[in-house]
């Protein structure tokens, strides 16, 4: 079967809580740490932080997590991935500056990117990256590479099936909900398998069924993404 992206027009987006750490707990208790700060940015560590990890292991998430609590805190932050073509200049006002995806950096990316690094250092504030590559394996200009390595660096894992599964009965369990087997298999099958987005499908799906009255069969699902 072909993988479905979630994009059905989600409610609540990425935060630390709905993440679920499995063998990423310590870059979760680190960005948690971190974020524990005042709102003002200079309360919060200026070491960079980098994560690394293939596709599905949480970076997006962690990012996106940490930019939502900033911006709930009155801060502004400045967020630079590969589909950002004309990054803006580094703003002395940002609380904190955040790359996503920098494996994917254009030459003028890398060098907003160098930009931003060099000048979050000057003014104190916290920077946070992720690429799919550790520090060393990356092909972008050195200067940007060595400072990206220097700081606190995790490599996230991606959870396993049976660990998805497992997570996925737990948050059942905990609304009152009963998931079947086959309509497990077909939401890790259908559906983008980041646990964070199988979570938020989760929600959409129990409020679904509360307002149609429906037990959760593949049918109802189905006709959920019908309607979006």
């Amino acid at each position: 079967m072909k993988q479905i992206a979630l994009d059905i027009g989600l409610a609540t987006g990425p935060t630390l809580q709905t993440f679920f750490a499995g063998p990423n707990a310590a870059a979760l208790a680190h960005l948690a740490l971190w974020l524990g700060g005042k709102s003002n940015a200079s309360a919060r560590s200026p070491v960079p932080t980098y994560l690394w990890g293939s596709e599905g292991s949480g970076k997006t998430h962690l990012l996106k997590a940490v930019q939502a609590h900033l911006r709930e805190q009155g801060a502004s932050v400045g967020w630079l991935d590969a589909s950002v073509l004309e990054p803006a200049p580094f703003d002395e006002h940002w609380a904190a500056v955040l790359m996503d995806d920098v494996h994917l950096y254009t030459a003028a990316q890398q060098h907003a990117a160098f930009n931003w690094f060099v000048n979050a250092q000057t003014f104190q504030r916290g920077v946070l990256a992720a690429g799919s590559l550790p520090p060393s394996d990356l092909k972008l200009r050195d200067d940007l590479r060595t400072r990206l390595g220097w700081g606190h660096v995790f490599q996230l894992q991606v959870l396993s099936e049976s660990e998805r599964r497992a997570v996925l009965r737990q948050a059942a369990d905990a609304r009152g909900l009963f998931l079947g087997d086959e309509v497990m298999d077909f939401m890790l099958t259908r559906f983008s398998r980041d646990l964070g987005s199988l979570m938020e499908l989760l929600d959409l799906i129990d409020g679904y069924a509360l307002q149609t009255k429906r037990a959760i069969t593949i049918p109802l699902i189905k006709s959920m993404m019908e309607e979006s």
